[in-house]
């Protein structure tokens, strides 16, 4: 909501407080502010000219030599470029010397060879958003359409030397959607009393019921309807304060009666439609829900297509406006309009918003609707705009409204004692306290004994309970006032969990290592909801999911990680490598809640480094991301504890995947995404990883321990050896370090042969093994027979032999 700070002078005394003072005490008092424009910031030199002359440029086409008086003794000469500039015309000029928005300072200049001094300025120019000019005005300069005098400051005339207040409401204060609302508001906070505009309405001796019958069917939609009728209307436009304070409001400008149904709907809150008398076809209004596959018009010349769930006003035939969201094109306000048939009505805020939904039509009008109006302004509305369009359109007002009224409201009536106020406050406010607050906020309010009787009107929905009346104390006493005390008891300080500790050690290491955090949803699709699931369970759906694609709980991060990927390689960036830890979801029982397991997993494809100058690249690939992998463990102290085993998983490369072991345990996997889901995805090789961030971070590990380095020296041996293709490195291994005993520290791979000479189903694998004792220098005899053990452990347990 934009809220004037002139405008508002009109409703609340505001002397003695700055727009800026005001936006704080209000904010303070539970609405917040979201900022306040200056809309003269930076603007001087701005005066109302009068066109005395105007001739072609002599040297261009599309240039006009003008004469202008500006107030000074002598008129003086302005070039301007307006298609829309005429002798006779009554515009704003800025003087030489004069600055506009963006520091644009106005010189002497020459502009083919013609003096000029000064700009004729157009709405655009002095700061207004285009989207809030007048149709007329938004190709070319403003012109005044009422007289005005020259030489008068133009940024007062135009209220340009206003400040603008953005109101962040919540949907629970639909009440300031209006001027009047925020009136009530601020006169509250500053203890002021509130002007209310009171109409005076001259009718003529015709009577409206002679002109038209309202009939309503569907009276639960629409329990109120008014209708005024205003003869020998003139359209014309509005007045030029009444523009201005429009476009403060965020509306444009069309003519004087739209501009006056405009103007209501921002100063009461309540919408109204104005409807051409003469184009409505008949003298019989009918509101009742739409037909199936009714169609219309509406003003902005789109057919709609109704359903039986959308109301509509009628001629009593067809539709001629979606009732609380846009008028027909059929019956509209036109130049030619000389009849006008006022409607102000109460709609129910859901049957609006169902209409505004399916049509995608958001309207100032559907949205206070939706949000709830004033039912007691509905009348006094259509008064305030009748007289309105009397004075400024010269309208005629016929005697009376013609109603239909099956609305019955009653203002809210809450009870609280003030020992429950002070008591949820922790203050000890007074009764005559408490009754002020009540009376500042124009609520009746009544004390019997202990307890505060409160009427609430009509324009407060929000209030019904108790607690909505401690909140209102409690804002206008001022949040400020309220006693603050420290909680009683015993404190600790806070600290991380050796959980939080190592996830957070965990998060920093893949950081380090060139991967990137991703969060994404815990919700997917039925399709994917059990892709790559470390555990297989059955899935859980949601009760109300709010698409097919986010209806079920995850049981793995993977495919969210894919998505992630396929996101980013399809914008050009053709290497990624992400990580994320979440959350799984694991059903148990029917009735019960999933089990929450947090997990690990990491997706990368492309290159992994690149050095164009070296000529250097090296892509991704299954050991890129298994190093990083076993360097995290290493990172944790959990070398030892892991093992990989070849797998075959649903959705990974059958020949480069394998499953991680951690102590024996099952934990999870790593490997290359099968082929077929790349092209899938549009994606180039990728690996990926998941595993239990559970299982890994609740591992207990032996405390860091330091060892000197070796002072004497070690021997290495290397030894290939010739085993069957099923058997494993990592099965080789383990048994060499088992067998090695205490002087072999190291064992790695370092060679496979598998060609022509090998002997059919068979391969060589070779490693590499050092030994050394950090107490003395080894000799060969120990070490050949550390060596022999090994040997002798292969070839019992694998039949491997050395290779010759």
């Amino acid at each position: 909501m934009f809220v004037s700070y002139k405008w508002l002078q009109d409703y609340v005394d505001l002397s003695g407080i700055t727009a800026n003072e005001l936006a704080e005490k209000i904010t303070k008092s539970g609405i917040e502010v979201e900022g306040v424009d200056v809309l003269n910031e930076g603007m001087k030199g701005l005066v109302i000219g009068h066109v005395l002359e105007r001739e072609q440029h002599p040297n261009a086409d599309k240039l006009n030599k003008c004469l202008v008086d500006v107030g000074d003794e002598e008129p003086v000469q302005i070039i301007c470029g307006a298609p829309n500039v005429d002798k006779g015309q009554k515009v704003v000029v800025a003087k030489v010397g004069a600055v506009l928005p963006g520091n644009f300072k106005i010189k002497k200049a020459k502009l083919r060879g013609e003096e000029s001094n000064g700009m004729i300025c157009s709405l655009q120019e002095l700061g207004v958003e285009s989207k809030l000019v007048a149709k007329e005005f938004s190709e070319g300069i403003f012109v005044f359409p009422n007289e005005v005098t020259v030489g008068e400051d133009a940024l007062a005339v135009l209220n340009r030397d206003d400040q603008v207040l953005e109101l962040g409401l919540t949907p629970n204060r639909s009440d300031c959607l209006s001027m009047l609302g925020v009136a009530y508001e601020v006169a509250a906070i500053l203890g002021r009393e509130v002007k209310l505009p009171q109409p005076e309405v001259a009718t003529s001796n015709e009577k409206a019921s002679d002109y038209i019958e309202v009939k309503v069917e569907a009276s639960e939609d629409n329990p109120l309807y008014v209708a005024k009728v205003i003869k020998n209307v003139k359209i014309a436009p509005s007045p030029v304060w009444m523009q201005t304070r429009l476009m403060a409001a965020g509306i444009r400008p069309h003519n004087n009666v739209v501009d006056i149904t405009n103007y209501i709907l921002i100063e009461y809150g309540q919408p109204l439609h104005a409807f051409d008398y003469d184009r409505l076809g008949s003298k019989e209004i009918l509101v009742r829900r739409a037909q199936a596959r009714e169609e219309m018009v509406t003003l902005d010349d789109a057919k709609r297509v109704l359903s039986e769930d959308h109301l509509v006003i009628t001629n009593g035939q067809e539709p001629v406006a979606l009732a609380g969201v846009m008028g027909g094109a059929n019956s509209e306000v036109q130049s030619d309009t000389t009849t006008v048939l006022l409607e102000s009505a109460y709609f129910k805020g859901a049957t609006v918003r169902k209409a505004s939904k399916d049509h995608g039509l958001r309207s100032e009008a559907s949205t206070r609707f939706e949000k709830g109006v004033d039912p007691d302004r509905v009348r006094a509305a259509a008064e305030r705009a009748a007289e309105l369009l009397a004075l400024y359109a010269n309208g005629e007002v016929l005697e009376g409204s013609v109603e239909v009224d099956t609305l019955t409201v009653e203002p809210a009536v809450v009870s609280i004692t003030l020992e429950k106020i002070n008591r949820v406050l922790g203050t000890n406010i007074t009764t005559d306290e408490v009754k002020s607050i009540f009376n500042r906020l124009q609520f009746e309010v009544s004390v019997e004994s202990d307890e505060v009787t409160v009427t609430v009107p009509t324009r407060r929905g929000d209030i019904t309970i108790e607690e909505d009346l401690i909140e209102e104390v409690a804002r206008i006493y001022g949040y400020d006032n309220l006693p603050m005390t420290l909680p009683i008891g015993a404190s600790t300080p806070g600290a991380l969990s050796e959980y939080q500790k190592k996830r957070r050690v965990i998060r920093r290491y893949l950081e380090g290592a060139g991967l990137y955090q991703a969060v994404t949803y815990s919700l997917t699709s039925e399709a994917k909801a059990t892709q790559y699931a470390i555990e297989k369970r059955e899935p859980i759906r949601l009760a109300m999911p709010m698409s097919e694609d986010r209806s079920m709980l995850r049981l793995s991060i993977v495919p969210q990680l894919l998505e992630v990927l396929k996101y980013n390689v399809a914008r050009q960036m053709d290497s990624v490598a992400v990580y994320e830890t979440g959350t799984v979801f694991l059903s148990t029982n029917q009735d019960e809640l999933p089990e929450e397991r947090e997990h690990l997993a990491a997706a990368i494809t492309g290159l992994w480094h690149l050095h164009p100058w070296q000529g250097e690249k090296k892509t991704v690939d299954f050991f890129v991301l298994k190093g990083i992998l076993e360097e995290m463990f290493a990172t944790l102290g959990l070398t030892n504890l892991v093992e990989y085993k070849q797998a075959s998983i649903d959705g990974m490369h059958p020949g480069r995947t394998a499953e991680v072991y951690l102590a024996g345990q099952n934990i999870g996997f790593i490997g290359q995404v099968h082929p077929t889901v790349q092209k899938d995805l549009d994606l180039k090789e990728t690996y990926v990883f998941e595993i239990s961030l559970k299982a890994l971070l609740e591992t207990e590990t032996a405390p860091l321990q330091y060892e000197a380095i070796p002072r004497y020296p070690s021997i290495t041996r290397d030894i290939a050896l010739v085993v069957s293709k099923e058997i494993v490195s990592g099965e080789l291994k383990g048994i060499i370090v088992e067998a090695g005993g205490d002087l072999l520290k190291e064992v790695s791979v370092f060679d496979l042969y598998e060609g022509e000479r090998m002997e059919a189903g068979k391969k060589s694998i070779a490693f590499s093994l050092r030994y050394y004792n950090p107490e003395k220098t080894l000799t060969d005899e120990e070490v050949t027979k550390a060596h022999d053990k090994v040997l002798k452990a292969v070839e019992e347990k694998t039949g491997a032999v050395l290779r010759g």
